[in-house]
């Protein structure tokens, strides 16, 4: 699983520091989350490939956190794109993209889908074979989900010393590894712990931006492998916080804690601050894993 921060800074672009956009590949798959201005530059900068784009994942309409949407899709028609591209948003994402392509008389040579969201509860919106996609519900401004996504649990992994020691023939291993214990032609059955070794263990990630402290979340978001976390504001900023409905990087550490996350990657940062280590510094009091988002980085779980 890897993380590639796009932009992490809130409200405004400027000249070294981009508002929100990541791209997650997880499974081969690779999603964007969410699209705020600069995303395309950042897309260019960072060597991704624009082609193997097909789903877009929108938290709020914010303009930080999707003004970038409109150009990408109309860089994607100019490239000749002719693959699906969905998209995944609150209720008025549609109208708001439509209107734009209506009244520059543009159009796309590939179709849109939206995926429009209104739902107060999580539900899954997206779903193949290897990933699930569900949605965190936030509290902010206007409507907002945060995203979780999870790899589905793989197959057993055959253990091939006893599969040798057994003799059995290779035509049952997929039931090996589809869990099924095997009856031998003596008539023994021979369990499949015996033969098998548990999955992988599946990763996880959980997106969460923009929110005020919410422990609301915190059943959704149990024991992810990675949650990224606003950190609009420290702690000397939380008046301002609970005002426009954001977090400090104390409350986000203690979301983690309370959840039993592995890892806290924090964002989301007001430009107000003179060094983001200072982030670090405060959620550090209260949980130890953290990471910093930064433009540019990348992280590999």
């Amino acid at each position: 699983m890897k993380l590639t921060i796009l932009g992490c800074y809130a409200a405004t672009p400027r000249t070294l520091t981009n508002p929100t956009s990541q791209v997650l590949e997880i499974k081969n798959r690779l999603f964007l989350i969410d699209c705020g201005e600069g995303t395309q530059v950042q897309l260019r900068k960072n060597k991704l490939k624009f082609s193997k784009i097909n789903h877009v994942f929108i938290s709020h309409l914010h303009g930080d956190h999707f003004f970038g949407l409109i150009g990408l899709i109309s860089t994607f028609a100019l490239l000749g794109r002719t693959t699906d591209l969905h998209i995944y948003g609150p209720k008025g994402i549609k109208e708001i993209i439509d209107l734009q392509l209506k009244l520059s008389n543009s159009w796309t040579n590939y179709q849109l889908f939206f995926h429009e969201l209104e739902s107060k509860g999580s539900e899954i919106i997206y779903e193949d074979d290897k990933v699930i996609v569900k949605t965190i519900p936030l509290k902010h401004r206007v409507y907002t989900n945060g995203f979780l996504f999870q790899e589905k649990i793989g197959e057993r992994r055959l253990d091939l010393n006893a599969v040798h020691d057994y003799e059995i023939n290779t035509c049952y291993y997929q039931n090996i590894k589809n869990g099924r214990d095997i009856t031998l032609e003596d008539g023994r059955i021979i369990a499949n712990h015996k033969l098998s070794f548990d999955p992988i263990p599946s990763l996880s990630y959980a997106f969460c931006s923009d929110t005020k402290y919410s422990e609301d979340i915190i059943h959704l978001i149990e024991n992810v492998t990675v949650l990224y976390h606003e950190s609009t504001f420290l702690q000397s900023e939380e008046t301002l916080a609970q005002k426009t409905m954001h977090s400090t990087a104390k409350e986000a550490a203690k979301i983690a804690l309370k959840a039993n996350v592995k890892q806290l990657i924090l964002g989301h940062y007001s430009t107000r601050y003179d060094s983001i280590d200072l982030f670090k510094k405060e959620a550090e009091t209260i949980f130890k894993e953290i990471l910093l988002a930064d433009d540019g980085k990348s992280f590999e779980f």
